[in-house]
Order: C-alpha cells, then structure tokens, then sequence
C-alpha cells in the first residue's frame, strides 16, 4: 500500500507541475516567441515538449491519480463503478457533440490533447470528465453524509450538486480554452456565452448527472467510510483545475466566468469539504461488550 500511495502523489505533483508548464507555454512562451530563442537547449526542449504533449500528460497525470486515490481509499470496485460510467458516457456524449451537435452544441477538437477516438475526440478528454467528475462527486456525497445519513434526498442532492461543481469548472475553462493563442477546440456558431451556447452547460449538466447516477447505483450496496483528511486530496484537485482555468480564462479577458466559476463550484466544493471533513469516521469499539474474567486466587498466610 506504501508504494501505491507513493506514485498516487508523484502523479497527483506531476498533474500540478504540467500544469504550470501548460500555463507558461500558452501564456508566455507562445505570444513571445522570442523568449524560446533566449532560452537554453535545455530550456527550448523543455518547452517545446510542454507545447507538444503538456495537455495530455497532465490529464493522464490527473486521471492516474485519482484512480490510485478512489481505489486505496474507496476499493476497486467502487473506483471502477465510477472510472468505467464516466468514460463510457463522456465519451458518447463527445461523440455525439463533435458528429451531431447533441448535447453541447456544434463543435471540433484541434491538436494538442492527443490521438482523437474516430477522428473526433481527443482520449484524454473522457480522462477528464473521469477525474475531476469523481473528485466532484466525493465531495458532494461526503458532504452531504450520504453515507451516514442514507436517503433519497440526499443520493438525488449529491449527484446534482457533483453535476453541478463538474459544470462550474468548465464555466471557467471553456471560454479560455477555445479562444486563447493556442485553441484546443472551436464553436461553428459561438454563443452568447463568452463565445459558448448556453446548451453546452446544459449538455454538461446532463453528462454528469448521467454517470455521476450510474455510480451512485453501483455504490449503494456499499457505503462509502472515509476519514475527514482522506477528502483533502478531492478539494486539492478541484482547486488545482480550477485555478488552472481561472489563470487561462483571466488571460484571456474573462472575468465573469471566473467569478460564476467561483459562486457556483469553488464555494460550494469548500462548504462541502469543510461538512464532511467535520464527521468524525466511524470507529467500530468492541471493548463494551468484552467480558473481562478474573481468576479466583488463593492466598495462604503463613
């Protein structure tokens, strides 16, 4: 288990370093071409391999250590019981978005995210919707002690509140990541939302209230015990992608986005985190009901 934690932070660093380098290759290499040249051979290898593949590192990064997370923490069943749902109907819905236009709008990946799936979807891009999709929902079920209080209110409350912290970081991301110096994908008809179609957050919405479902099924049968600092790493992640987009989307002009980004995802992932960090993890005693059996001793008094 050692190690297994182990390359779960060392993915989860690497997921955060390649961040960073993305950030600066986008932000300042990019639009100052002229800052590579005064750059070492070093340097000028470092940056063209972040230009080359920072986006799909970091993702895969991402993914790989959320997975190592759920699966020490929550066991493999329930990590596959949300792993195989979100890939499978994120990646539909991609495929249906980027061939019909349904549910997201009419849209098309450029380069930069790695091999496209039919020619259509970057792999990474389901990678995504797994990680921070997961993190989103752990919080919003911890912290709405779905667990430790069961009901239908609180099931059907967890998958939408998860739905909607995974909805509010694409708020912040979309806009900047289709319209900054380097886009990652285009709109054939940008919306009324910084360049996006409203039905895009509807598509969202829907996508992960779908498989954030399916895994609430799965997990039914098996409640979810985690300890409160086991739910830092969830909020870690979050913040550190949505601090991602907030850098992107404020580069690029974008601060109402990032403001909404703020009301809707990151007050409540912090408000859901602090709930569920404040339960105590339950701790099975047994020494109530042991018998303690004192031997009768004899004493002879000389």
């Amino acid at each position: 288990m050692r190690q297994l934690v182990i390359v779960e932070r060392l993915s989860l660093i690497g997921h955060i370093i390649s961040m960073v380098f993305g950030l600066v290759g986008i932000l300042i290499v990019i639009p100052n071409a002229e800052l590579l040249v005064s750059l070492s051979e070093v340097g000028q290898t470092v940056m063209q391999w972040s230009m080359a593949g920072g986006g799909v590192v970091y993702m895969i990064f991402g993914a790989l250590g959320v997975f190592l997370y759920a699966y020490r923490t929550l066991g493999l069943a329930r990590a596959l019981g949300f792993l195989i749902p979100s890939l499978s109907i994120s990646l539909t819905s991609e495929l249906l978005g980027t061939s019909t236009g349904f549910p997201f709008g009419g849209y098309s990946y450029l380069s930069g995210l790695g091999y496209k799936i039919s020619g259509l979807v970057p792999f990474t891009i389901p990678l995504s919707w797994f990680y921070v999709g997961c993190v989103s929902y752990v919080l919003a079920r911890a912290g709405l002690q779905v667990d430790k209080k069961p009901s239908l209110f609180r099931q059907i409350g967890a998958v939408v509140l998860g739905a909607l912290l995974l909805t509010s970081w694409d708020f912040v991301l979309d806009p900047a990541m289709s319209q900054t110096s380097l886009p990652f994908w285009y709109w054939y008809e940008p919306g009324a939302f910084f360049g996006m179609p409203y039905q895009n957050f509807v598509g969202w919405m829907g996508t992960g209230t779908l498989f954030m479902t399916v895994a609430a099924l799965l997990w039914s049968q098996n409640p979810i015990k985690l300890d409160s600092y086991q739910l830092n790493v969830p909020l870690l992640v979050y913040l550190g992608n949505f601090g991602f987009a907030t850098v992107m989307s404020l580069a690029a002009g974008f601060p109402i986005p990032v403001l909404l980004g703020i009301v809707l995802g990151v007050a409540p992932a912090v408000l859901l985190w602090s709930k569920g960090s404040s339960v105590p993890a339950t701790v099975n005693i047994e020494a109530a009901s042991q018998e303690v059996v004192v031997n009768n001793v004899k004493v002879a008094l000389k």
